[in-house]
Parts: C-alpha cells; sequence; structure tokens
C-alpha cells in the first residue's frame, strides 16, 4: 500500500470547498495534484481557490493538473480522495469507477461527513480493501483534524497507510473503531446544536447569545483540551474523578431535560433571521478571511505551547 511520504501525487474528485482546501493542503505540502470534476468552469475556480487558500506559501497552480475524468485521477494518483456529493448513489458510481482504473496499492478515500464506507465500499469489484474514510474538518488546509474510518472489508493495512498518509499531510487523524452515522466530531456537533436549536426555539435565549456563550466559553478551553482533559484540570488534585463524582449526578439530571427540537419551517426561519441579525451585514467572505487568519495563529501558538 502506498503511504506516507511515498505519496507523490493526491488525486482529488470533486473540487468544491472540501475538495479545493485538500488540494491546497497537499500542493502546500509539496505534492503533487490531479483532480476532477464534472461541473462547468470547475478547473478555473479550483484554481481560483487554491491560489485564494495558499495565498504566498505556493505558486499559483504550481503542481495541480485537471484530468480528463475519473479513471485518468485514479491512474496517475498515488491516493485519491473524493469530495462529491454527500449521495450514495454517486459515491458508488464513483468508488466504482476509482476502482477499476486504480492501481492495486492506491488509497481510495472518501471525505463524506456522514456515510459510512461499508455502504458504498461493496461496489468496488477489485480492491474493497484498500476503501475507506478520511472525514476532515472544514477548512482541512488549516483545521488538522481527520476521521479516519474503515468498513467492514477495510484491510488493516490500508486503515494504517491512511493514518500515516494523514500524519504525513500534517493532519491530526483519530481512528473510528466502529462505523457510525455521522462519524464522531460530527455527532458531538449535532449534538450540541440539537440543544442550541431547543434552547432558541423555547425563547430561553437568543442564537447570538448561543454563539457569545460557546465562543467566548467552552468553545475557548475546547480548542486547546478538548473536553475531557479540561474537565479533569477543573477537578484539582482529584482530577476527572473528582468532577465527575461531585458533579456528575447534576449533570445526569440536566441530561433529563435537554430537548429534542423538530426542525419546523417555523425553528428555521428563527434561526435564520437570528443569524442575520447577529451578523448584522457582516462581509461573510472577509469575515472567513479573518477567521483563518486567526486559526492560524491560534494553531501556531498550540504548537508554542505544546498543546497540538
Amino acid at each position: 500500500m502506498i503511504t506516507g511520504e511515498n505519496i507523490r501525487t493526491l488525486g482529488i474528485v470533486g473540487t468544491g470547498a472540501i475538495g479545493a482546501s485538500w488540494a491546497a493542503l497537499a500542493l502546500g505540502r509539496g505534492l503533487d495534484v490531479v483532480a476532477w470534476d464534472p461541473a462547468g468552469g470547475a478547473e478555473e475556480r479550483l484554481r481560483t481557490d487554491v491560489t485564494t487558500l495558499l495565498g504566498d506559501d505556493s505558486p499559483a497552480g504550481g503542481g495541480l493538473r485537471f484530468a480528463g475524468g475519473l479513471g485518468e485521477t485514479a491512474a496517475e494518483a498515488d491516493m485519491v480522495i473524493e469530495s462529491g456529493p454527500e449521495r450514495l448513489d454517486t459515491k458508488r458510481e464513483i468508488f466504482a469507477a476509482l476502482d477499476s482504473a486504480a492501481a492495486p496499492g492506491v488509497l481510495l478515500a472518501s471525505s463524506s461527513s456522514g456515510l459510512m464506507p461499508s455502504s458504498f465500499q461493496d461496489a468496488c469489484a477489485y480492491y474493497p480493501e484498500r476503501v475507506l474514510v478520511t472525514h476532515p474538518f472544514n477548512p482541512p488546509h488549516l483545521v488538522p483534524l481527520v476521521e479516519v474510518v474503515g468498513g467492514q472489508r477495510t484491510s488493516e493495512e490500508a486503515v494504517e497507510a491512511a493514518m500515516a498518509t494523514m500524519r504525513h499531510l500534517g493532519k491530526k487523524p483519530i481512528r473510528i473503531h466502529q462505523e457510525v452515522p455521522g462519524h464522531v466530531a460530527n455527532r458531538l456537533q449535532a449534538a450540541l446544536w440539537r440543544e442550541a436549536y431547543s434552547l432558541v426555539d423555547r425563547g430561553i435565549v437568543s442564537v447570538a447569545d448561543i454563539d457569545t456563550a460557546i465562543a467566548n466559553g467552552p468553545g475557548l478551553r475546547w480548542s486547546l483540551l478538548g473536553p475531557f482533559a479540561t474537565q479533569h484540570v477543573s477537578g484539582g488534585p482529584g482530577g476527572l474523578r473528582h468532577v465527575l463524582e461531585h458533579l456528575g449526578p447534576p449533570m445526569v439530571e440536566w441530561w433529563e431535560t435537554l430537548g429534542r427540537p423538530e426542525l419546523t419551517p417555523e425553528l428555521i426561519e428563527r434561526l435564520v433571521t437570528g443569524t442575520d441579525q447577529e451578523l448584522g451585514g457582516t462581509d461573510v467572505t472577509d469575515l472567513v478571511a479573518r477567521r483563518d487568519r486567526a486559526l492560524r495563529q491560534l494553531m501556531e501558538l498550540k504548537t508554542e505551547f505544546d498543546l497540538d
């Protein structure tokens, strides 16, 4: 299995926001990229996006080639990452084609945010054992997390190769040992969003105040240590055991009162309106650019203080 520093060319299938970010990451790490997307104007958009994402870190389009199709992409790549639509029938078609064109040692990975690899792995007639999920956190060229998920037919060699390759790309991969819809990070987000939506739906707090609460409270600490380590250090000498023994029972009582909101048109409108009011006409493109600059500095700080 081709892995780690032996990956010279990364194949990208689907060049939207996630695919372009994967391409920028690979190019920034010195890899060549061969990409394909069936959408009209995809090549021009990808080159523009990569230049924007990398800024002065790399010459525009250096090492980037747009292929003529799926087969060409797979045939020229040492690993392929698919970032197409989150539709099972589409993924099954894509992976069947990739599997028939890629050399046996080429990993075939999906960026799927929630589909389990077993659900499309069986569409591969030749080497289904090299198919898995490497789900990044957006934007992949900046946020280190990658969730590596093997399917029922994925080999241990493929999982280990994917973990090694993600580390070589500067990522922080975690291995998901059992397939679940949404993997892990998105399930954790979904749990928080469920209660946030419920609190807004019940009129307990505004959309803006939910964002303020997380961004200026637990979110700051979680970005440095994560929820378990944060709980541990908050417990003083007794650590996590002290927290769970003394604060666990009240937390269990809170669990019983957590909401189960329905995503009705009325709630959707309330959430959208609240977000629009919070942002107050802010230029979202500028906001994302400022967020990304802050992310870069945050990652540098985490490395400086050995918190990465």
